[in-house]
């Protein structure tokens, strides 16, 4: 027990100090002092399969950003089965276009995107957003202030998450901290670091190096869209990524199961289906985050202290992320059990699969 404790203590010294400080949540985008002396087109492509509930809002944040250059939106009827091209609504700017059939080889989400892209034409930047993701006025410009100013290919944005239900509170920021563990923000804007992520609800990419990369064609199979638009195109360009307050989703996770379903659908993907990946992963989640607190309260003393000294590693690390959705401190105590409930769906994802709107996502055989 003595050497388990002391392996959980210098994991989390190590994830402290040499991990690239992802717990700090500093990578924030901000309004830029500076004002481009031109604004480039932009054209924000939203896939929406049923989405009616929340599209309308969706769209008509997007209508009225204080943006000033070309703004138009594109959004892509994937097949739905509900009022989502109607609930869209109607303006000069808005083209509405209804989904050809899913091809093999590609995702529903990357097909309707691809299809956006192709409808959007010669637009320098291309914004790919959800149907469930309001923009605050100012969104847009951001974004563009700093793609242009920092000349990366990809901005991309955490969106701020519902975190208001008991089951929201316990997992939805141990969800981006734990997002921010796998892909440290920090290295994801180093130009000189391979890491490379992005968050699928948010991103401004430049229409000219994702062509140069071979469009969403390259990727069109890839479950995790959004790390995979990343990955393609940092090789060739440097990429941003970041928190905010300012730009919401609008979908809640009022119970387990919501959260369930949404992790289910990736966990599995995100270890590349591998069953070696799959029982680090478990492992590892069990030593970093279960083993503190079980060890400090049933072990011995050496075994206990070293335990308690990881859980307090674990706070300290887990407070940036509590205060940034204005959570109390207390809360983090709770971060053992989120864990152990994002393990348990990832075992499920790698078991049983997962799916979305109505499309199972079928693990490979």
């Amino acid at each position: 027990m003595t050497m388990i404790g002391l392996m959980t203590l210098l994991a989390w010294l190590w994830l402290l100090f040499r991990h690239g400080s992802f717990w700090k949540a500093t990578e924030i985008l901000h309004d830029s002092d500076d004002a481009l002396k031109r604004w480039p087109a932009v054209t924000a492509i939203i896939p929406a399969r049923n989405e009616a509930q929340t599209i309308g809002r969706t769209v008509s944040s997007l209508l009225a950003q204080d943006y000033a250059g070309k703004l138009s939106v594109i959004v892509v009827d994937d097949n739905s089965t509900d009022d989502t091209a109607t609930a869209a609504g109607k303006d000069k700017r808005l083209k509405v276009i209804s989904g050809k059939p899913l091809p093999d080889g590609w995702t529903g989400k990357l097909w309707a995107v691809d299809q956006g892209i192709w409808a959007a034409g010669d637009a320098p930047f291309v914004l790919l957003t959800d149907a469930d993701i309001e923009h605050d006025p100012g969104s847009v410009r951001r974004l563009v202030c700093k793609a242009e100013q920092g000349d990366f290919d990809l901005v991309s944005l955490m969106v701020r998450l519902n975190c208001q239900s008991v089951w929201e509170r316990l997992l939805i920021p141990a969800f981006v901290f734990f997002f921010q563990m796998l892909y440290p923000f920090p290295w994801v804007n180093d130009r000189g670091r391979s890491t490379a992520a992005a968050a699928g609800g948010c991103m401004l990419v430049r229409s000219a190096a994702l062509e140069a990369a071979g469009g969403m064609k390259a990727i069109g199979d890839r479950v995790i869209d959004d790390c995979a638009l990343a990955a393609l195109l940092k090789p060739k360009g440097p990429i941003w990524l970041g928190l905010t307050h300012d730009v919401v989703s609008l979908r809640t996770y009022d119970t387990l199961g919501d959260v369930w379903a949404m992790v289910t659908r990736t966990a599995y993907a995100q270890l590349g289906y591998s069953p070696v990946m799959l029982a680090f992963a478990v492992a590892g989640m069990l030593l970093v985050y279960a083993a503190p607190p079980l060890l400090f309260v049933f072990s011995d003393d050496m075994a206990s202290k070293f335990a308690g000294a990881a859980w307090v590693a674990m706070l300290i690390a887990y407070q940036p992320m509590l205060g940034f959705y204005k959570r109390p401190l207390w809360e983090g105590l709770a971060l053992p059990v989120a864990a152990l409930l994002y393990t348990l769906m990832t075992l499920s994802s790698a078991l049983y699969g997962g799916s979305w709107k109505g499309r199972s996502v079928s693990l490979p055989r």
